[in-house]
């Protein structure tokens, strides 16, 4: 049997990082077994569905790599499919319509509660042969009356649900439109899923869909629910917890790899191995190795995964993600050669894409001035002649190779008997405006010997006029 597994995400939302996780569980459990991942957008509510919130779901998905092998299925483009299947229902006596009104079903809640029964449709019009005039009626599942249904779980074993607590499930509203559970049964069957991964919010659901599957004679799939993500503190993943479009880690600097690496982790492990690579987590991950409680979501835990894996990619990974940070600061570079050796220069100093690009500015923009701290003690009439000497020695290099630069600062500071830090700093904050960059002969080397120049020969005429 080949593996068939699917995201199904609903765009009522934004793709935040427990479908995320769930996403990411599916499509290595498909790519491990040589199988098809399917992404499908269920968009059958069309009140919450919104255009933006599917198009994060596709910018996210393609960010993250996580690409489908079969898709993007709308369940909005398959209504005449639910159709056909609705039909079979009614005239095989699987499904029947329902004729009771708002206030009647009000009423049989209201008795039910008094009575201290649990709530649910007590089947009516199951029997019903007639219309009601003046009533669109919804259609609902004739849901079996005696018996159980046993969900076989991956992750929490096997699950017993007894019929009589299932109500019969409304499956098309009054204007005709299908509803959730239906159209998830029609999918699963239709694209010959045989894995559903999912979080365990929709356990409840199951035994239903079970139901209904059984009853179109389908093969049902494997069942794994995923234990939910919560919040540091415990309580249900929010938005102060980090439950925020997938996208907004891009934006705020997290590599994609880093952030599938911790939610890989969140409730699955491999021994005491932390930081996995895309290929790794494929070869070693399997759903049956997932926990079944609840895990926490941690930040701190993902920024520091987050600086590992900008420490380890190759400058040349990081530069389409150097190039998005530098963007959204109104920079725009068409030199990937840069950016690369911008990032080999900053990668073992910065947590995240983001700092490494506020950090970098001074490589592709002009300073528009100096830290004042650091002008005040480095920029100074006194530190003229070490630029002057600098700024000459510099000049005169043959090749401009960090080597090179090393030598020469080095000369510079042995001529003029200064130590070493009372070269380099002037020169640091006459090239970035801060005491802050890469080695120094790294920096010039990547500024280039016009730009370096140019730089030393401004923050000289500053130190003079202090």
């Amino acid at each position: 049997m080949s593996v068939r597994t699917r995201f199904a995400p609903s765009p009522t939302g934004m793709l935040h990082i427990g479908g995320v996780r769930t996403a990411l569980f599916s499509w290595l459990y498909a790519r491990r077994h040589a199988g098809t991942f399917v992404l499908r957008i269920e968009d059958t509510d069309r009140e919450r569905s919104t255009e933006e919130a599917t198009q994060v779901i596709l910018d996210g998905m393609e960010w993250l790599g996580l690409s489908a092998d079969e898709g993007p299925f709308y369940q909005t483009r398959r209504m005449g499919r639910y159709g056909e299947v609705l039909a079979k229902f009614i005239q095989s006596g699987h499904a029947y319509r329902c004729y009771c009104t708002k206030e009647e079903l009000s009423e049989m809640r209201s008795k039910q509660e008094a009575a201290k029964q649990k709530p649910r449709y007590d089947g009516t019009c199951r029997n019903r042969t007639e219309p009601r005039a003046g009533v669109d009626p919804v259609i609902r599942f004739a849901n079996p009356l005696d018996g159980s249904v046993v969900v076989e779980d991956v992750i929490h074993g096997n699950v017993e649900f007894q019929n009589t607590e299932l109500d019969d499930l409304i499956i098309a509203r009054s204007d005709g439109t299908p509803t959730y559970n239906f159209c998830v049964v029609v999918d699963d069957m239709d694209m010959q899923v045989t894995h559903v991964i999912r979080g365990d919010d929709h356990l409840n659901n199951t035994p239903r869909q079970i139901n209904m599957l059984k009853a179109l004679g389908a093969t049902l799939p494997v069942y794994a629910h995923v234990p939910m993500i919560l919040g540091a503190d415990g309580a249900k993943l929010s938005k102060r917890h980090g439950a925020v479009s997938v996208l907004q880690y891009r934006e705020e600097g997290f590599l994609p790899e880093a952030l599938l690496n911790y939610l890989v982790r969140l409730g699955w492990s491999h021994g005491d191995q932390e930081v996995f690579t895309l290929a790794e987590m494929q070869s070693l991950f399997d759903i049956g190795d997932v926990n079944k409680s609840a895990s926490a979501f941690n930040p701190d835990k993902l920024m520091w995964l987050n600086q590992q894996h900008i420490m380890r990619a190759t400058p040349e990974a990081l530069v389409p993600h150097l190039r998005f940070q530098l963007a959204m600061l109104g920079i725009a570079v068409d030199d990937d050669a840069k950016v690369a050796a911008v990032a080999k220069a900053q990668q073992e100093r910065a947590k995240t894409l983001k700092e490494m690009a506020q950090n970098s500015r001074f490589f592709f923009a002009n300073i528009d001035g100096y830290d004042e701290k650091a002008a005040k003690k480095n920029l100074t009439p006194e530190s003229v002649p070490v630029l002057d000497a600098v700024h000459a020695r510099l000049a005169a290099l043959p090749d401009w190779q960090a080597s090179a630069i090393h030598e020469a600062v080095n000369d510079v500071a042995t001529t003029l008997n200064v130590g070493l830090g009372k070269v380099a700093q002037p020169i640091r904050v006459a090239v970035s405006g801060t005491t802050v960059s890469p080695p120094i002969d790294v920096t010039l080397e990547v500024l280039g010997r016009q730009v370096t120049l140019e730089r030393i020969d401004a923050a000289r005429k500053f130190a003079l006029a202090a």
